[in-house]
């Protein structure tokens, strides 16, 4: 494999526990080099994220070069060659060079290699088989470098092939244009991505997720689900995602709130009102019950705040639903909203609201029940129900000594009829 150009090594390069770590995996003269997004994104001059490594060497040989040296080595995915090293809390992955013996369209059985041209060729994108020495060295076998500089994202070979061995790689060619695509998206990408479009069904629901919620979390999620909704992949992926011009707003409206993009918000967003059942989506992506809890509170309270956005209640919104939600309802609500041009937003109050929160501690609790004659069970909790919820329509303001006589009256039996 020849090289392509040299840049100049970068701080993450050169750190100490990255030196530690090539320092151990070279040592017997087995090659090591940089490969996939830490490369990728130094050449686009991005922030480097995770650093991933290929070796010549062959796993067991990786864990023996690595173990007992101050690096804690994790059995990650032996029989796909990859390795995790821990240095100085620092977490590499290590995968040795391979080669597909067999595919089935979800999973490859693969066979261990010295074979650099033979490991880039079974990589997804071309942008994604770059591999770098530590001198700086760059290595391009696919013609990543250019496909890069130029925003073309395109599979490795012929796409179908790629796709062939595994068709999840068709979400992750709309996640990388997302990211890294300049105008039209490479036309026989997206052919074969409506090929392989009926296939999605068949994988499991974690992976799709994984890749969808990346998506989601992008810088341009609206174009990237358009492009999908062109291939016919949405529908199979998100019934019911059709609001597509409400995610467009929701990700300039997280900047304004100071939020954290959030692939469940704009899980949410883009949901249509209409799209129904929220909990079986949930459950075909195979989302985490804080995940499935987070979408269905989501869209019942962006829905909520849609229908009646007066301000009037925002504090009792933002006591009941919490300031996570209410930030998620908010977003979804404000995007969905056409409010006049020079006219304050009542959304815009509720934003100061959000920012200006702390929330009141409710003045009363169980033991106050049971000081004033209340026998233990459920009776509290409805009696403290009902004077919270007198506390709060009264903008919180009512202390302790008004909630009391309050409290008292609820916990009384009602009247004999």
């Amino acid at each position: 494999m020849e090289p392509a150009e040299r840049i100049e090594p970068k701080p993450w390069m050169t750190a100490p526990t990255v030196r530690t770590l090539l320092a151990r995996l070279t040592s017997d003269g087995h090659a090591a080099r940089f490969v996939g997004g830490c490369v990728r994104d130094t050449v686009a001059e991005r922030e480097v994220g995770d650093v991933d490594l290929a070796t010549e060497a062959p796993p067991d040989r990786v864990m023996g070069l690595l173990h007992g040296r101050g690096i804690r080595v994790i059995p990650t995915g032996l029989a796909h060659g990859t390795v995790t090293a821990v240095v100085d809390g620092a977490v590499y992955e290590i995968t040795t060079l391979r080669r597909d013996v067999e595919t089935d369209g979800r999973r490859a059985t693969v066979a261990f290699t010295d074979d650099w041209l033979g490991d880039a060729a079974r990589r997804d994108f071309t942008i994604n088989a770059l591999y770098l020495d530590a001198d700086g060295t760059l290595f391009d076998p696919t013609g990543g470098l250019d496909d890069l500089r130029t925003g073309h994202v395109r599979f490795i070979g012929v796409a179908s092939e790629r796709l062939e061995e595994d068709a999840l790689r068709l979400l992750r060619f709309f996640r990388f244009h997302a990211r890294y695509g300049k105008g039209a998206p490479d036309a026989a990408a997206m052919a074969a991505c409506r090929d392989f479009a009926p296939r999605l069904p068949g994988l499991s629901g974690e992976r799709v997720w994984s890749e969808f919620r990346r998506i989601l979390e992008g810088p341009d999620p609206g174009n990237a689900l358009r492009l999908m909704d062109a291939a016919d992949v949405l529908r199979r992926v998100a019934p019911g995602a059709v609001a597509l011009d409400r995610l467009d707003r929701v990700a300039g409206i997280e900047t304004g709130l100071d939020l954290e993009p959030s692939a469940i918000r704009r899980l949410a967003a883009v949901l249509a009102p209409e799209a129904g059942d929220i909990a079986g989506l949930a459950r075909k992506l195979r989302l985490s019950r804080a995940e499935s809890a987070r979408l269905e509170r989501a869209v019942e309270t962006s829905a909520n705040l849609i229908a009646s956005p007066d301000p009037a209640p925002v504090g009792g919104r933002l006591y009941r639903w919490g300031e996570g939600t209410f930030g998620d309802a908010l977003a979804v609500a404000w995007a969905d909203c056409r409010s006049k041009r020079g006219e304050e937003s009542v959304f815009e109050r509720h934003a100061r609201a959000l920012a200006a929160w702390v929330r009141p501690v409710f003045p009363l609790d169980g033991k106050d029940a049971i000081a004033l004659g209340a026998a233990p069970g459920p009776s509290i909790g409805r009696a403290l129900d009902e004077v919270e919820a007198w506390w709060i329509g009264e903008g919180f303001a009512p202390g302790r000594d008004a909630c009391l006589p309050r409290l008292a009256a609820a916990l009384q039996p009602p009247p004999e009829s």
